[in-house]
């Protein structure tokens, strides 16, 4: 179990070393004000004039000039190598609302495990920035303040159903299953809110909607699942 490093009060913004640009970095910040870096993602955070609270990860790709800058008390190395640096992050980071930025684009095995932490912190309200695109996990219910054309993708990660309204192709009776039945390239026709039956839905809207998405999911009162319990995580072998 790995302590809480910063607590916010407001939504914090974590940045990888994914692909991402200065511009997405403090569009971010202008949602989320506390930057927290993550591992390589450290000299984005500080090319785009951030000030992070603090460096997670393993430090196998942080830039050594980059973490000279920071003071020794913000740095935070965890050495296990059973979760990504994403994972690491997150798990180390207590606020209302969680903005990635940075873990999308580029390798596609880097692009699935950041869904896989989506998932594994269901109880996290999380968001992922990928170019055009916002990613999350559909918490039990969400109102989206969509137009009418826009693209809304749902994608399973396990057999889940649920109810919506606003979508081209409403989803009620509907069973997904990631490898029977897939959402992709709904689109809105006005206000989109979605309910789920259970966890495992990763939600994809455009990127124009994440700051009324970290408010909707901000508030104290906003629904989200359970948490998962704690993995068990084997010491590799010596």
């Amino acid at each position: 179990m790995i302590k809480s490093i910063v607590h916010s009060t407001v939504p914090i913004t974590l940045v990888g070393g994914g692909q991402a640009t200065v511009r997405e970095v403090q569009k971010a910040l202008t949602i989320a004000p506390i930057c927290v870096a993550v591992d390589g993602g450290l000299s984005l955070a500080l090319a785009a004039g951030a000030d992070p609270q603090a460096v997670i990860g393993d430090m196998d790709s942080v830039e050594y000039a980059a973490l000279a800058q920071m003071p020794r008390e913000r740095r935070h190395r965890i050495t296990e190598q059973q979760s990504t640096d994403f994972d690491k992050a997150l798990r180390c980071v207590d606020a209302p609302a969680v903005v990635a930025v940075g873990f999308c684009g580029g390798r596609l095995d880097h692009q699935l495990a950041a869904l896989h932490v989506l998932l594994a912190h269901q109880d996290r309200a999380c968001i992922l920035m990928a170019g055009d695109q916002i990613a999350l996990h559909a918490p039990p219910d969400i109102s989206m303040p969509t137009q009418s054309g826009d693209v809304v993708s749902l994608f399973p990660m396990a057999q889940v159903t649920g109810r919506s309204t606003g979508l081209e192709w409403p989803i009620d009776g509907l069973e997904f299953d990631p490898a029977t039945f897939i959402g992709t390239s709904n689109r809105a026709t006005g206000r989109v809110q979605l309910w789920m039956d259970g966890p495992g839905m990763i939600l994809m809207a455009p990127v124009g909607l994440i700051q009324p998405v970290v408010e909707t999911l901000s508030v104290p009162q906003a629904a989200q699942w359970p948490a998962r319990a704690e993995p068990r995580r084997s010491q590799p072998p010596s």
